[in-house]
């Protein structure tokens, strides 16, 4: 089958009426041919930009790592009613399977709903009890809706097998599937992953990142032109010139070699202009709005700005106020509200005393609480978050 160009070719030869065309030197019609440029983006699915972020971008890779880390690392406290009653449920998150900790399946959930914007937790039933807690692919899963449209079971399929998780009456048990997803404006169970709003600045990030790397590895300088001052160079001649350009003069370990040229030879470097030289400030741009979609501020991920002692603490109080905190009580509340048919009402949250990084505003506020003389003690301890009253030890009056 031919090729369009040489059915253009013939069509011009045609239209010409000469005979084919057989020597480079032959005059013919010719055919402009153009496309219009696009660029080219990565498919907006969660596989496909989990691997262009995660996997192959270090800022998405950092921000992602900081928030789920940071966020699994706040420790959850129960709190109201049935606060002494949560001893078994706090056990149970803690080690919540043989194979990994609190911890690492938190880690999990975190960086499924940031990479896919949703993330799902099986509850394992043992002799009626919840015996344990896994973590679900998400891309393994998928659910089946009701005549409502919401989920009424789930299928998960891994290793060529599947199984389907029935959902129970709300109230009545622990559902076997607990799903979690971000905010997504047109999906009611599905979520909207930060990748995704980020995708855009995503390719620009790589894109400069390929362009440095091709770069460098055309001796790290810009490329430039190899001027004849005679009429013409024979094949063989362009072919040979060709080969040792690229043996001799390419590549980083070749940067500031000198190059030897023959007789009628001349270089002329093609230098980059103030506007080709501004990807730079566009890959920058591009990490910044990446940082932005997740959540961090760009100054705990390395990227320029106003990098000083006191910025840094201040973004760091920012990214467990804006990001984290919120992240994890929106978490520890789905957590309590599926689990309570088993462990009954109890509210979990973050223990917000223990995280090093509000100290500094904690005591801030214990001094303005100590200072209210208009304030009982009782008052100044739940103004601070602890119960009102003291408990007792035992044998004490």
């Amino acid at each position: 089958m031919s090729t369009l160009l040489e059915r253009l070719a013939r069509v011009a030869r045609r239209a010409s009426g000469g005979p084919a065309l057989a020597t480079k030197a032959a005059a013919a019609p010719a055919f402009a041919l153009y496309a219009e440029g696009r660029a080219s983006w990565t498919p907006r699915d969660p596989a496909a930009l989990a691997r262009a972020g995660y996997q192959a971008n270090p800022v998405v890779h950092r921000a992602v790592r900081l928030v789920a880390e940071s966020a699994a690392s706040l420790p959850l406290i129960a709190t109201g009613p049935g606060a002494e009653r949560a001893g078994a449920l706090l056990a149970l998150l803690a080690r919540p399977n043989p194979r990994e900790s609190g911890t690492h399946l938190l880690e999990t959930v975190y960086a499924d709903l940031l990479l896919g914007g949703t993330a799902y937790l099986e509850a394992v039933s043992l002799d009626g009890r919840i015996a344990a807690l896994q973590a679900l692919r998400p891309g393994r899963m998928r659910m089946l809706p009701g005549p409502d449209g919401w989920p009424t079971a789930y299928l998960y399929t891994a290793g060529g097998r599947s199984r389907r998780f029935d959902l129970p009456e709300p109230g009545a048990a622990v559902a076997p599937i607990l799903a979690l997803a971000l905010f997504h404006p047109d999906d009611e169970t599905g979520g909207l992953a930060p990748i995704a709003a980020a995708a855009a600045a995503l390719d620009i990030h790589n894109a400069a990142s390929a362009w440095n790397k091709a770069l460098l590895d055309n001796a790290a300088r810009p490329s430039g032109a190899l001027v004849f001052g005679g009429a013409s160079l024979s094949e063989p001649q362009f072919d040979r010139l060709k080969a040792e350009l690229e043996a001799n003069y390419q590549g980083a370990a070749n940067a500031g070699r000198p190059l030897l040229l023959e007789g009628g030879l001349d270089w002329k470097p093609l230098a980059l202009s103030p506007r080709d030289m501004d990807f730079v400030a566009a890959k920058n741009a591009a990490a910044r709005e990446i940082a932005l979609a997740f959540g961090v501020p760009p100054l705990l991920l390395g990227l320029p700005g106003d990098n000083t002692h006191a910025n840094y603490a201040e973004a760091n109080r920012a990214l467990y106020r804006q990001t984290l905190i919120p992240l994890a009580t929106r978490t520890a509340q789905a957590l309590a509200g599926w689990l309570e048919p088993a462990f009954g009402p109890v509210d979990l949250e973050p223990d917000l005393d223990r995280i090093e990084a509000l100290a500094v505003e904690r005591e801030s506020l214990w001094r303005r609480v100590e200072a209210a003389d208009f304030l009982s003690v009782a008052e100044k301890r739940e103004a601070v978050g602890y119960p009102p009253a003291m408990p007792q030890e035992p044998g004490s009056r």
